[in-house]
């Protein structure tokens, strides 16, 4: 009996599933054909399926509203997009749809931001929170935000040391600057250090209020900020760390009126494998209902809930369509399928912070399978993919010796970073180009449109970028 590949994901997840089906033995992208943009595009190409994004901000906002009603809970619910995770702004445009906020990063995220408002995609209504460093181009550029009328902006204070620099730029306003204070978290036990680099100690942060904000002119207290790198997980350290994030809000709150919101950030997970399995319904309860509990027990107004999701919003809409160009045997276990691209180029985390990501063929779904590499065309050892985060195997279709199609393969959920890692349009490892980027949207009857964002780079302009004038 012949095992084919569809069998083996037949039998080892559930399929068709969100996102993923197959329409004539080829398999589609949120519907998509990835056969008709194959055939019309060529590869490789990078797509961006945009009405993925609003789906998942809705998704997010209705699992909290409907938490805050069961609940009881008095506070609001704000959902933040950090702007690091994919500066693009057809990504940026899909995500004010939605009508929600934005974090910033960098004195150049202001720029960003005032484009937008010239644009009218967003307004001085928008609130937006300020992490990062604060540089003197980045404070005096949120203040000019709020010269131009953002007085929801909001600076999340990163140290103590800040705060001198911050006062001295919001004495230009006539108000006072909204300020937040990030809290330094113990990283997880298997980290390279003990305590994050990034905000500031909770045992100095009373003692920090009290001593420099409480009687300030220049200055509001706001917000209190909380974030976790590895994102909100349903484990023993994600509610350590957020338990004591709820005791410093208590504190403040007593000594604090003015302190109104909680920002939680760190984002939810993505889909990385097709046996993702997170309960997003049951966290967003447990993270309001405990809010609620330690505010009912403290006799203190609950606070507005803040998260600042990046990756959850703009991963699941990404993905790199490549073809196989050669099967390799380089011994009697390991068989190599090179693909049309570097991966070290295409999907830089995979390798840098080994991330993972859906890898799945796009036609033969009805050849035998086997276990592979997959192999970039760079000249360099990393330039490979080789594990799945559910599976430490990776099985794609058998190749057969002179089949008149070739293997077509995807990496899916691959939205977000990975442009801001690699650098869109620069220079690339053995100067092999960027390839075409395809945005995919509908139109307003439902149907789909796809059009090209920006072609693949050309030897002159990579050549102009290194100096070699044509």
């Amino acid at each position: 009996m012949k095992n084919t590949y569809f069998d083996l994901i037949n039998q080892s997840y559930y399929f068709p599933q969100d996102g993923f089906d197959l329409k004539n033995a080829y398999l589609n992208f949120h519907g998509v054909s990835l056969k008709y943009l194959i055939e019309k595009y060529g590869t490789p190409f990078k797509l961006m399926y945009l009405p993925r994004i609003g789906e998942q901000i809705r998704k997010a906002r209705n699992l909290f509203n409907r938490a805050i009603k069961k609940n009881n809970y008095s506070g609001n619910y704000h959902y933040c997009y950090c702007t690091k995770c994919c500066h693009f702004s057809h990504v940026l445009k899909s995500v004010l749809k939605e009508n929600v906020n934005l974090e910033t990063s960098s004195a150049f995220d202001i720029d960003l931001i005032i484009k937008l408002l010239n644009e009218k995609e967003l307004t001085t209504k928008t609130i937006i929170i300020h992490n990062g460093y604060k540089t003197e181009e980045y404070l005096d550029k949120i203040i000019q935000l709020n010269e131009m009328g953002f007085k929801n902006s909001i600076l999340i204070l990163d140290s103590m040391s800040e705060l001198s620099r911050v006062k001295k730029f919001a004495k230009r306003l006539k108000g006072k600057l909204k300020i937040g204070i990030r809290i330094a978290i113990d990283e997880e036990p298997q980290s390279a250090y003990y305590t994050s680099r990034l905000g500031i100690r909770p045992s100095e942060i009373l003692s920090f209020y009290e001593r420099e904000i409480k009687d300030d002119p220049t200055v509001s207290l706001k917000m209190i900020h909380f974030f976790i790198d590895s994102g909100i997980k349903d484990n023993v350290y994600y509610w350590g760390e957020f338990q004591k994030a709820l005791n410093i809000f208590i504190e403040l709150k007593k000594q604090c009126t003015e302190i109104k919101a909680l920002n939680l950030g760190g984002g939810f997970p993505i889909r990385n494998n097709l046996g993702f399995d997170y309960d997003y319904e049951y966290i967003i309860n447990e993270i309001v209902g405990n809010i609620n509990s330690i505010c009912l027990e403290n006799n203190v107004e609950a606070p507005d809930i803040f998260t600042e999701f990046g990756k959850y919003t703009v991963g699941e809409s990404g993905a790199i369509i490549f073809q196989v160009l050669e099967q390799k045997k380089q011994n009697d276990r390991e068989v190599w399928y090179m693909v049309d691209n570097s991966l070290m180029n295409t999907i830089p985390d995979a390798w840098s912070i080994l991330e993972k990501f859906i890898l799945l063929p796009i036609n033969k779904w009805d050849k035998e399978y086997t276990k592979v590499n997959i192999g970039g065309i760079s000249c360099d050892h990393s330039d490979y993919y080789n594990s799945e985060d559910f599976n430490q195997q990776l099985f794609l279709p058998k190749i057969e010796n002179k089949e008149v199609e070739p293997l077509y393969v995807g990496f899916f959920h691959t939205g977000a970073y990975q442009d801001s890692i690699s650098g869109y349009g620069g220079i690339k490892h053995c100067l092999i180009p960027a390839p075409k980027l395809i945005i995919i949207d509908r139109d307003e009857t439902g149907n789909f449109i796809d059009y090209v964002y920006r072609n693949e780079q050309t030897v002159d302009e990579m050549l102009n970028i290194l100096g070699y004038k044509s």
